[in-house]
C-alpha cells in the first residue's frame, strides 16, 4: 500500500538535508514517513552517489582560512565548477572543516576525515559525501595546513587564493596598525608569489642551477662570450641578486611603495609602532593549482552532434 507523504514533510526533510524535493519524497516513501530513517536513507544513498562521481575532475572550489585561539588553518576544498564556490551550504561546510582542524589539529587528510565534523556525530568524510550528494558534484578536501602563533591572513577573489603569514613580534598583534601591516604583507604574497622567505631559505642547488643557466646564456651570446671571466662573474652575480629580488619575500619591492622592499617596510612599521617584527613563515594556496583541468573540445562536440 502506497504511503501518503504530506508536502510539508517533504519540505521539512529538504530543509534539513538540502536534498532535492523528489529525492526527499522518495526517501520518506521508502521509510514510510520516518524522518530519522529517511535522513539515514539519504545519507546512505549519498555514499553511492559520491562513489559514482569520484573520477570526475574537481579543480574549482575555494581556499579559506580561520584563526581561533592563536591557531590558524588554511584549506583548499575542490569541486567541479566555480558555481559551487558561491553556494552558501558549501561555504558553511568548508568553515565547519576549518573549525574541526583548528580544534583537533589532525596530522593529515586521512586523520581529518576520521574526525567528527565540527563537533557533530558525523565524520568529516561522511559529511563530505553528504555534500557531494546534496550539491551533485564531485568534491575533495585537497590540502590544509596549521600555523600556530601570531599570523596575518588574506583571502583573494572570494577564495581563489589564500595566504597565511607568521610573525615573531613583541607588539600587540590585535592592534589596528599591526593587523593592517600583516594584511599588507599577505596581499604582497598573493600578488607577487614569492618562492622563498629570504636568501637563507633558497637552497644552494637552486642558486647553482641559476648560475649554470646564466653562464650558458652568456656563452651562447656572441658579444658576451668574449668578455673576461671576471666580467662574466660580475654579470652572473648581478643577475643572481636580481633573482633574490624577484623570488624572496623580504627582498621584493613592496607593491604599495616600490621605494621600499618588504623587509624595509617591516623595519619601518616596527620602528613606528615601537617594537620588533620579523616575518618567519608564509604559505600561499591557489585554488586548483597543479590540477590538470579537463579542456572540452567544443568543435569536436558539435561535429559529433551534427554527424551522429
Amino acid at each position: 500500500m502506497a504511503v501518503n507523504i504530506p508536502a510539508k514533510d517533504v519540505m521539512e526533510l529538504r530543509k534539513k538535508t538540502g536534498c532535492g524535493m523528489m529525492e526527499c519524497k522518495k526517501a520518506l516513501v521508502e521509510t514510510e514517513g520516518n524522518f530519522d530513517e529517511a535522513i539515514k536513507y539519504l545519507r546512505e544513498k549519498g555514499l553511492s552517489v559520491a562513489a559514482k562521481k569520484a573520477d570526475r575532475i574537481a579543480a574549482e572550489g575555494v581556499v579559506d582560512v580561520l584563526t581561533e585561539n592563536g591557531v590558524t588553518a588554511i584549506i583548499e576544498v575542490n569541486a567541479e565548477t566555480d558555481f559551487v564556490a558561491k553556494n552558501a551550504s558549501f561555504k558553511e561546510f568548508v568553515k565547519g572543516i576549518l573549525k574541526t582542524i583548528v580544534a583537533e589539529k589532525p596530522a593529515d587528510i586521512e586523520a581529518l576525515k576520521a574526525l567528527p565534523y565540527n563537533g557533530t556525530g558525523v565524520t568529516v568524510e561522511a559529511e563530505l559525501k553528504n555534500m557531494i550528494f546534496t550539491i551533485g558534484e564531485n568534491m575533495s578536501i585537497r590540502r590544509f595546513e596549521i600555523i600556530e602563533g601570531t599570523t596575518g591572513t588574506y583571502i583573494h577573489g572570494g577564495g581563489s587564493a589564500g595566504v597565511v603569514t607568521k610573525f615573531d613580534t613583541d607588539l600587540d598583534a590585535n592592534s589596528a596598525e599591526f593587523v593592517e601591516y600583516a594584511k599588507n604583507v599577505c596581499m604582497q604574497i598573493a600578488a607577487m608569489s614569492p618562492s622563498y622567505l629570504d636568501r637563507e631559505h633558497v637552497p644552494a642547488s637552486v642558486i647553482e642551477n641559476e648560475k649554470e643557466i646564466l653562464l650558458t646564456q652568456i656563452k651562447n651570446d656572441e658579444n658576451l662570450s668574449k668578455k673576461p671571466d671576471a666580467v662574466k662573474e660580475k654579470m652572473v652575480n648581478g643577475r643572481i641578486s636580481k633573482f633574490y629580488d624577484n623570488n624572496c619575500l623580504v627582498d621584493q619591492a613592496y607593491v604599495k611603495d616600490e621605494d621600499l622592499t618588504v623587509g624595509q617596510y617591516t623595519e619601518k612599521t616596527a620602528k613606528e609602532l615601537g617594537g620588533s617584527i620579523k616575518i618567519t613563515y608564509f604559505v600561499k594556496y591557489e585554488r586548483g593549482e597543479g590540477i590538470e583541468k579537463r579542456e572540452d573540445d567544443f568543435a569536436a562536440e558539435i561535429n559529433k552532434l551534427v554527424n551522429g
